[in-house]
């Protein structure tokens, strides 16, 4: 297992950025299927954006242009740039990690992840 910590999140007005981070520890990230999902309340947790394995990037499409999904091996950390933000993107945003998953549409599967970090509230609002 691997112990993912998010950090990153807090409050910004519509139209800002934020940049979440995920860091590893106990274990290199290097071999994972990395992902982002949030949480709104009553809502199930939705897929945000993946890097696989060979390093493939995927986003969802509420996302694309918007988010952008790197990792630092060197530094078993992964980023999620979050620009021109919506009240719509309110969630707890989660990072998620996983050794087997493979091909772009597994990824996009909560279920297939093992590994889960804490969570860390973004909020969009005026």
């Amino acid at each position: 297992q691997v112990q993912l910590v998010e950090s990153g999140g807090g409050w910004v007005q519509p139209g800002g950025s934020l940049r979440l981070s995920c860091t590893a520890s106990g274990r290199t990230l290097d071999g994972y299927t990395m992902g982002w999902f949030r949480q709104a309340p009553g809502k199930e947790r939705m897929f945000v954006a993946g890097i696989s394995r060979n390093g493939g990037v995927y986003y969802a499409d509420s996302v694309k242009g918007r988010f952008t999904f790197s990792r630092d091996n060197a530094k078993d950390t992964v980023h999620l740039q979050m620009n021109s933000l919506k009240p719509e993107d309110t969630a707890v945003y989660y990072c998620a990690a996983d050794q087997r998953i493979q091909g772009s549409r597994t990824l996009r599967q909560a279920f297939m992840y093992d590994d889960w970090g804490q969570g860390t509230q973004v909020t969009v609002s005026s």
